[in-house]
C-alpha cells in the first residue's frame, strides 16, 4: 500500500530540514511519527550508564513531599535539559522544544538547588570518582585565587600585605 504524503506532513517534513538532524519539533510529534525522527543523542545527553549513576540521587517523586500533580515527564529528560543548558551556555525560554517545557525544566533546577540535590549529586560523585582513582574520598587541598588591589598611601600599612608575584603592595 502507497501513501501520499499530505500536505500538512509535506510542510512538516520542510519544518524539520531546519532543525538539528536528529532532533524533533515536538514531544507530540515523536509520538504520531517516531520513524522521521532518528534518535541523534547530543553531546550533552545522559548516558545509560550516567543515568545509573545519577538516578539514585534524584528523588524519587518529584520535587517535593507537599503533593501535586503526577509527574509528568520522565526526571532523565529533566536531567538532559538541565546539562544541555550547561553544555550550551543558553538561557532557558531557549531550550529547544523536544525537551520538557522551559518553566518545568527550572522547577526541578530550583527545587533541586535548595533541597541540596544537586549539591549530594555533585559531591557523590565526586567522591565516586576520586575511589575510582584510588584517592582519598575528600579533597584534602584547595587552591583560592584572589586579586590584589593596590591600596592608596591613606590605608594604614597594618592592613596591607605584599603580593610579590604581582609586585603590588596593597589588599
Amino acid at each position: 500500500m502507497v501513501v501520499e504524503a499530505t500536505p500538512s506532513l509535506k510542510a512538516h517534513g520542510d519544518f524539520l530540514a531546519g532543525l538539528r538532524p536528529g532532533r524533533c519539533c515536538t514531544l507530540a510529534c515523536r509520538a504520531r511519527a517516531p520513524a522521521h525522527h532518528p534518535a541523534a543523542p547530543l553531546p550533552s545527553d545522559t548516558t545509560d550508564v550516567g543515568w545509573e549513576l545519577i538516578a539514585a540521587y534524584l528523588p524519587a517523586g518529584g520535587t517535593g513531599d507537599q503533593g501535586g500533580r503526577p509527574v509528568t515527564y520522565p526526571l532523565r529528560d529533566i536531567v538532559d535539559a538541565i546539562r544541555y543548558l550547561g553544555h550550551n551556555s543558553c538561557v532557558w525560554r531557549a531550550l529547544p522544544v523536544d525537551f520538557p517545557p522551559w518553566p518545568t525544566v527550572y522547577h526541578y533546577f530550583r527545587a533541586w538547588t535548595r533541597d541540596g540535590t544537586l549539591t549530594r549529586l555533585h559531591a557523590g560523585l565526586r567522591e565516586q570518582v576520586r575511589i575510582a582513582e584510588g584517592r582519598n574520598p575528600e579533597p584534602s587541598a584547595v587552591i583560592v585565587e584572589s586579586q590584589s588591589v593596590r591600596a592608596a598611601e591613606t590605608v594604614a600599612k597594618t592592613s596591607r600585605g605584599y603580593d610579590a608575584g604581582k609586585k603590588i603592595n596593597g589588599r
